[in-house]
Formats: structure tokens, C-alpha cells, sequence
């Protein structure tokens, strides 16, 4: 055995450590939760220069898997991590990279997959890869987490495939454990070896074609091939278990039990369940109860003759699944069980019970229960474990509160004039607007000072017509959605970060439809899609195709500079320089490195009608602004408006000063107040010409995540931002005038 240390840590921190030590050459990702703190705790590594692993943030988990593609063919040791939607999102890459064949790992926190959204864990998304070509290791502890990742690498590069290594979101994700991991990098890159390329992408000498087009019968044939090394990677596994026991003194199977080896009833379960079951199982079999526990270490290839031995003494089997194959009478894993089991022709009963969806707790008492449930012959063979049906009346559809209609919007606050190609709107004054009733009521979870609640009232403040609302994922829908409360008096429609422009237009395409048929009430409805969280990043290619093709309809961005909603990682609207928790400050880095978006000038080079920018610290304009944004939506296409937003809890500054930082970022110029209008710019607010413009540097002092900007040492970033803001400004200026 090589020596090694032991450690405290939850699955994600060791799967840092482990990919520290392998020395990885790129990491491209994408923040979603549960897999996120990985690229964090890899990030603190880099800032302090303990690893110098490339890390690419990309837009979405689909760019960031071809960060990874591309990585790997030219020759690199690459390393992912996502969950959950993110993986769908991505997953039409996966089946790219097995099929010509280039190694690389990928670590699955898993996670439910959304719809309705839930962050917490099950397995409804590593089963989507099944059929990706992909090798699949699932580790069961926070120790197979770092044992794992170490042999996939290992298995990937030996038969040219990319291997995942899987495990539960939250239980074994975020849940400390004492585990060992090797004292020096050296013994694990001993361990992988050095990586050999038959065929160097970058070889200019002797040039390749990666991924051509192929008609039969040569797709069968390539198919054919990525069979064979899945069949080699089955017969290759336990040769690599058993070399890794050498060094590291901890053995490994693909299928793994308790009390197996006479075992009559057993539960089958995969994940953290299986750790639960084991000493509830012990005590079982110190009573005479001829019972165990089993699981799987290797889901693909998928280990159906090891399965068949290792049961050997199995009467009666109870799969537990955190997943549902909906319609085929059990999930994935069930269902490759039955199967296993026949092929071994064995006369075995088997019963499968879907448990834990969305991360609903596995307690002791739960494996008793499902033992006896495989023994109870009243007990039907498959079913749902642990839910709770309730009872539907009519007193549970009353609306929670009296909804905002047509009638009560038109309060004749805001008043539009069209002259020429340009909008006047007249009465939209704090004043003025005190009548018109909220859209959305009081209650919500958002942090104190968040700018969230305050910048939707300012914008529906402008807007007198009824409205429905698109909410992509981020803060501002958790925070007024959590089930079976809502905080919309208006109808509200829920999609993921890169779908929601979309949605809402095929929403929008199908009320004027039936307006014109109609079905419904003719009458002005302002449909907005509200944004932010990062969400115009991983969203913007959505965004761009509605503005382009000028659906009606309004995009709000509420840009409060980061993936808050998941923890704070970088976004492209993050400031340069600026701290985040995948762009950490330390000797090797100042945080984040690159320019923040200019996403007001991307959509207004779209064409669309109208485009403005808001802030809080500026009430009249912001509303003004709505109203026109409004007005061009229902008449002519699609709005975009734009706010500044705070965030107390990840900016690090107090909640009672916001508007004062608001407007410090408004005359540091670092967020300009302007608008385009048919094409025409106009300057909104110019601080320069009231005396009020300060250095960027003062703006960026008032928050934590940037105040170390400050220092000297990072002059040179400061400079670099302060050039960019100045040249931004002056372009906007210049077609003001």
C-alpha cells in the first residue's frame, strides 16, 4: 500500500482533491446545483496556485460539454461535472464523444430532474445516459467518490471512452465522511500513467478527420466497435479494482452486498441507500433472518452476470429504484435486474418499489419496511413507496387571493403618445402610479435588500395592462413559487435558463390566435419574460432567436452579476475582478478575468423596436421606460429592458445602503442609463454633466466582492476596467449625439 492521508470531506470536496492529484489539463462546466462545488473547491486550488488546471466557464452545460469534446481530440486530460437538467441539456454531446471514441471523465451529482423544479437528489438523471456509450461507475461513500474518479481515468484512456462517475446530490455530494486519499499526487498519476495517443489530433505532419459523416453500413460497424469496448471495459474493470487494491488496500466488485452470501431476501438499492441498509440489515441477521443488501459499483457496462452469481441463494428481491421508467412498471435499474436474474435462470420473485424522488430521505425504518413489503404476498409487484395522496376539494381550489384583472389595471397612471419613432409618456411618477395594484403579493422568501422584488414593482409600476409572466430558473422564481404557495396574482409560467424566451413566444403566438378566433377576450396583455441569475448567458441564444424573429413580448433582466440562486459562481455579467466562489482572489488570481456583458448592446443589435436600461436609484425613468417597453411589446414586437440589481448576501454589503450602490454603479458609468428606440440611442442620464461621475474603483469599494480591488497590486485590473467603462460610455455618448 502507498502511503496516505486521512481526511474529513463531503463527495465533492474529495472529488476535487482527486482530480487535483490526477492533474487534469482542462475543465470546461457549467454551475448547476448539486455538482457545483466541485469547479468551486478546484477554483480555490487554482487561485492559490495548487493546481494549474484551465478552466473554461461556459454559457450552458451543452457549450460546456464541447469545451470538454474539444479538449479531449486535441489531445487533453478533461474533466466535467454536472447534474440533473444540465446533463439533458448537454446531452446530445455525449453521444459524440463516445462514438469516436475520445477518453475524458465526467462526474454526475445526481439530482431530479425538472419539471416542476426540484434541486434535491434522485436518480431520474444518470439514467438518461444508459445508452450514451459511456462506461458508468457509481460510488456508494465519499471514499468511492475519490477511489473512483481515480480508476475512471484509468479505464477511460484504456479502452477510448469517456467514463462517468456517479453519486448522490446531497447524501454523498455534500455530506462529510472520513475517508483516505493518497499522501502524493505521484502515486496517482503513477497509478493512470502517462496518456498515449495512437492518432495526435494536433499532429500536423499527419492529419486526421475526426467525426465524419457515415450512411450504412459503416454507422453499424462504428456501433459495433464502441460494443466491443464496452465489452472489453466489463473484462478490463476487475483487473483495474484489483490493481488499485494493491496501492490504495481497498477492494472492490462491480456488485456489492451484506449478508449476500445466503441471503433469501434481499433489496437491491443504488447510491447512499445501500450504506443505510447495511447495518439494519446486520442486526436482521443476528435475529436468523436470512436477509442482505446489495448494490452496484458498475452500471455500464451493466454487470448481469455477476449479479446472477452473486445472488445465488435469492428467493425473493425487492429493487428499489430513485427513478421511474414511467410505463414500464419499474425504473431502469428494476427493470435491468428482472432481466439479469432471468438470464441466470433462476425462478427468483421479484418486486420494485420507486422510493425517494426528489431527495425524500431513506431512513433505517425504511429498509425494514420494504423487507417486509417483498414478503407480504398482498403487497402488489411494483408500486410507489412513501407517498402521501391527500384529498382534493373544492375549498383547496379557492385562489389564495383575489387575481389582478383587465379591469383593475387600466388606472390611467401612465399615459403613451406615439410621435414620429419615438414614444412620450407622461404621468409615470411615483405619485402617480401609488394606485395601481400589485401583481405580485407581499409574500416572498428573497433576502433582505434584494433587489429582486423591488425592480418588479418598479417595472409593472409603468405597466397598466394585464400581464403574464415567464420566470426562467433563478432567484426570483424560487423565492415566489415554493410549493404549494405562489406570490402571483397574474397567470405564471415556469422554464429552464435556456428555453424561456421561446416558451413565452409560443405562449404569446397562441393568445393572438385566440384573440383572432375568438376564444378569448381581445384586449392589450403585456407578456414579460423575467430573467436574471445569469440567465441571459446560458439563455441568451433563446432570447436572440425571439428578438429576431419579433415575437410581442418583453425580456426583463434583472442583473445582479453572478449565479446567485446556486451559490455565487461567475457569470458574464459578473464585473472583471470581481469575487465569486468559481472566481476566487488569491497569489494566482484576482478573481474574475474578464470583462462583464454588454447584453443591452447585443439585443439592440438585433433590431428590435425598443431597448432600455433601468435602475432603482432612478424611479421615473425606470417607469417610463417600462411603459414604452410595454407599449412596444403589444404593438410592434419584442422589448428588452435591462436593471441594475442587488444582491446583499453575495455582493457583501449591507442591505439598508443598496440604492446608494445601485447609484453608485449608475455614476460610476459602469451601468449606464440610455435607451434605443428604433435604432436611435439616447443617452438617459449623464453624470458627467451633473458633476456626478466617480472612478469605477469607488463604486467597487462599497461591496465586498470587489473591495479588494483597492490594494495596489491590483492597479493594473482597475485600469483595465476603468478603460473599458470609459470606452463604453463614450460609444454610447457618441450615438446619443
Amino acid at each position: 500500500m502507498e502511503k496516505q492521508v486521512m481526511e474529513y470531506l463531503s463527495g465533492n470536496e474529495i472529488a476535487a482533491i482527486a482530480i487535483k492529484q490526477i492533474g487534469y489539463d482542462l475543465m470546461g462546466y457549467y454551475p448547476i446545483t448539486p455538482s457545483t462545488q466541485i469547479a468551486e473547491n478546484l477554483d480555490v486550488m487554482r487561485a492559490n496556485g495548487e493546481t494549474d488546471l484551465v478552466m473554461v466557464a461556459a454559457e450552458g452545460e451543452h457549450s460546456a460539454a464541447g469545451i470538454c469534446y474539444g479538449a479531449s481530440v486535441a489531445g487533453g486530460r478533461v474533466i466535467n461535472a454536472t447534474s440533473a437538467n444540465g446533463l439533458l441539456y448537454a446531452l446530445e454531446q455525449f453521444p459524440v464523444q463516445s462514438g469516436t471514441r475520445y477518453p475524458m471523465v465526467m462526474n454526475v451529482v445526481c439530482r431530479t430532474v425538472s419539471g416542476p423544479l426540484s434541486i434535491k437528489g434522485d436518480h431520474s438523471d444518470i439514467m438518461y445516459l444508459l445508452n450514451a456509450g459511456w462506461p458508468i461507475l457509481f460510488a456508494a461513500t465519499v471514499q468511492q467518490v475519490y477511489d473512483f474518479n481515480i480508476i475512471a481515468l484509468k479505464l477511460s484512456e484504456a479502452v477510448r471512452l469517456p467514463v462517468v462517475v456517479a453519486y448522490d446530490g446531497f447524501f454523498t455530494s455534500h455530506q462529510k465522511g472520513r475517508c483516505f486519499r493518497f499522501e502524493e499526487d505521484k502515486t496517482v498519476r503513477d497509478f493512470i500513467g502517462e496518456k498515449k495517443e495512437k492518432y495526435p489530433f494536433l499532429d500536423l505532419e499527419n492529419p486526421i478527420t475526426v467525426g465524419s459523416y457515415m450512411n450504412e453500413p459503416d454507422i453499424i460497424n462504428n456501433r459495433y466497435q464502441l460494443h466491443l469496448a464496452m465489452e472489453e471495459a466489463d473484462k478490463l474493470l476487475p483487473e483495474l479494482f484489483a490493481a488499485y487494491e494493491k496501492i490504495s488496500g481497498r477492494s472492490y466488485g462491480k456488485v456489492d452486498g451484506t449478508g449476500c452470501q445466503d441471503a433469501e431476501d434481499v433489496l437491491f438499492l443504488l447510491g447512499s441507500s445501500y450504506d443505510t441498509s447495511i447495518d439494519v440489515v446486520e442486526e436482521m441477521r443476528k435475529t436468523g433472518k436470512k436477509v442482505g443488501a446489495a448494490t452496484l459499483h458498475v452500471l455500464r457496462p451493466f454487470p448481469a452476470k455477476e449479479i446472477g452469481t452473486f445472488l445465488l441463494k435469492a428467493k425473493n428481491i425487492l429493487v428499489a429504484d430513485r427513478q421511474d421508467s414511467y410505463g414500464a412498471g419499474g425504473g431502469n435499474l428494476s427493470l435491468e435486474v428482472r432481466a439479469a436474474m432471468q438470464k441466470s435462470g433462476r425462478d427468483v420473485k421479484i418486486k420494485s418499489l420507486v422510493y425517494g424522488l426528489g431527495g425524500k430521505d431513506f431512513f433505517r425504518e425504511d429498509v425494514k419496511k420494504m423487507l417486509e413489503w417483498l414478503k407480504d404476498d398482498s403487497k402488489p409487484d411494483f408500486a410507489y413507496y412513501g407517498i402521501t395522496a391527500g384529498e382534493i376539494t373544492m375549498e383547496d381550489e379557492r385562489p389564495l387571493f383575489a387575481p389582478v384583472i383587465r379591469e383593475k389595471t387600466k388606472i390611467c397612471a401612465t399615459k403613451v403618445e406615439e410621435t414620429e419613432q419615438t414614444l412620450k409618456v407622461t404621468g409615470a411618477t411615483p405619485n402617480a402610479v401609488t394606485a395601481m395594484p400589485a401583481r405580485i403579493a407581499p409574500g416572498h422568501g428573497a433576502c433582505p435588500g434584494c433587489g429582486i422584488p423591488v425592480n418588479l414593482n418598479l417595472l409593472l409600476r409603468g405597466i397598466e395592462e394585464p400581464v403574464v409572466f415567464l420566470f426562467q430558473t433563478g432567484c426570483a422564481m424560487i423565492v415566489t413559487t415554493a410549493y404549494p404557495k405562489t406570490s402571483f396574482r397574474v397567470p405564471y409560467l415556469h422554464n429552464l435558463f435556456q428555453n424561456g424566451a421561446a416558451t413565452l413566444s409560443g405562449v404569446a403566438e397562441i393568445c393572438y390566435r385566440k384573440q383572432e378566433k375568438g376564444e378569448i377576450p381581445k384586449g392589450d396583455i403585456i407578456f414579460i419574460m423575467v430573467s436574471g441569475d445569469g440567465g441571459m448567458d446560458i439563455g441568451m441564444g433563446s432570447a436572440l432567436g425571439t428578438a429576431l424573429r419579433g415575437h410581442r413580448l418583453l425580456i426583463f433582466e434583472y442583473d445582479n452579476g453572478g449565479y446567485m440562486n446556486t451559490g455565487y459562481q461567475l457569470s458574464y455579467s459578473t464585473p472583471l475582478g470581481a469575487r465569486s466562489s468559481t472566481s476566487h482572489v488569491g497569489s494566482r488570481q484576482y478573481g474574475k478575468t474578464f470583462f462583464h456583458k454588454d447584453m443591452p448592446g447585443i439585443m439592440a443589435a438585433t433590431g428590435i423596436p425598443y431597448v432600455a436600461t433601468v435602475a432603482e436609484s432612478n424611479p421615473t425613468d425606470f417607469m417610463k421606460k417600462a411603459a414604452k417597453a410595454a407599449y412596444y411589446a403589444k404593438t410592434e414586437g419584442t422589448a428588452y429592458v435591462k436593471a441594475i440589481s442587488a444582491c446583499p448576501l453575495n455582493w457583501n454589503d449591507k442591505p439598508a445602503t443598496e440604492r446608494k450602490v445601485i447609484e453608485a454603479a449608475v455614476n460610476s458609468c459602469y451601468f449606464p442609463l440610455y435607451e434605443v428606440e428604433h435604432g436611435v440611442t439616447k443617452l438617459s442620464y449623464d453624470p458627467e454633466k451633473t458633476g456626478k461621475k466617480i472612478p469605477v474603483i469607488d463604486w467597487l469599494s462599497m461591496m465586498g466582492r470587489t473591495k479588494h480591488l483597492k490594494k495596489p497590486e491590483y492597479a493594473h485590473v482597475v485600469a483595465r476596467m476603468q478603460q473599458e467603462i470609459d470606452a463604453r460610455f463614450a460609444a454610447i455618448k457618441k450615438k446619443a449625439e
